[in-house]
């Protein structure tokens, strides 16, 4: 090969070499342009509004929870009533995190006038579904409003009883004496008649105790009174009344009215009649069985087996 030939091979790819050099530095100011592009048009900005909101729901809802406890704690302070300090407590928090959402959402740059449109839709149609539970939520206020009842107070509504354990937004919880838990709907609460036995702090028993017609009346009224007056958990005041209250078909009812301080009212009324019980059968005075006078035709036989 020839000198000439050689040099001509050499600039050629020379030339190669160059061209494809510079090939490769167009490709990668092409590469490198658009990720640029792409970092600051869309992962930056994004990115960013992304991280902001999850910041907002995040330190929102945090601070939800702590404005709303505060306020039932301020409610506690001024009402202290614990079933409306709950009551407040979650409603106040479900209403800010609510806020908390769409400002979160309102940060990722969505429409929050429309989403606050569809959500009073949605709000719309889900209290037509739900009307029995919005009826619960309402009568739960009245409730909060009118209280009938505190924190436990023993209380009989709805056809259940037992001792207020707390009110939610849907429900009243009541535990029963034998212990068992009962959730009675606030509507059918509100709607009935409420007795609340703890309201007041005394209470009157109401005792009724029968005795044959052949005892002595005043000595029996003379053994209860002893046993009431003995008895301290009987209040004087109001005094107790002892009176014959009917004539019952085998026996004499003696009806017995004593008041007691209302957190004793089932205890004193299971000694009362323990006591009454014991006192007559040592004065002899019995608690007859129901009789029976059966009358029969003159000409009917009686016939007794062995």
């Amino acid at each position: 090969m020839s000198k000439e030939t050689q040099a001509t091979d050499t600039v050629q790819q020379i030339d190669v070499q160059a061209t494809a050099t510079k090939v490769l530095e167009e490709v990668k100011t092409l590469d490198l342009a658009k990720l640029d592009h792409f970092l600051y048009d869309y992962i930056i900005p994004y990115g960013t509004k992304i991280v902001l909101a999850i910041a907002i729901f995040v330190f929102g809802k945090y601070l939800a929870r702590i404005i709303s406890r505060l306020l039932g704690r301020a409610v506690l302070a001024s009402s202290k009533d614990e079933m409306l300090q709950s009551f407040v407590t979650s409603i106040a928090y479900f209403l800010f995190l609510l806020i908390v959402v769409i400002a979160a959402l309102s940060q990722l740059g969505i429409n929050t006038s429309s989403l606050v449109a569809l959500i009073g839709a949605a709000g719309l149609a889900i209290g037509l579904a739900l009307q029995n539970s919005l009826q619960n939520f309402a009568a739960g206020v009245m409730i909060l409003i009118f209280k009938p009842f505190r924190k436990g107070d023993f209380i009989e509504a709805a056809g259940a009883s037992g001792k207020v354990e707390q009110m939610g937004l849907l429900v009243l919880e009541l535990r029963t004496g034998d212990n068992k838990t009962v959730l009675v709907p606030n509507g059918k609460v509100f709607a009935d008649s409420i007795v609340n036995y703890s309201r007041n702090e005394t209470r009157r028993i109401d005792l009724i105790f029968d005795i044959s017609y052949d005892a002595d009346i005043e000595k029996a009224k003379s053994i209860i009174a002893k046993v009431l007056f003995d008895d301290e958990n009987v209040l004087n005041h109001p005094e107790p009344t002892i009176a014959v209250g009917s004539l019952a078909p085998s026996s004499v009812q003696l009806f017995v009215r004593p008041w007691v301080q209302t957190s004793k009212y089932a205890s004193t009324q299971f000694d009362l009649l323990e006591k009454v019980k014991m006192e007559f059968d040592k004065a002899g005075i019995g608690i007859p069985f129901n009789q029976l006078d059966l009358h029969l035709p003159d000409n009917v036989e009686i016939v007794r087996k062995a």
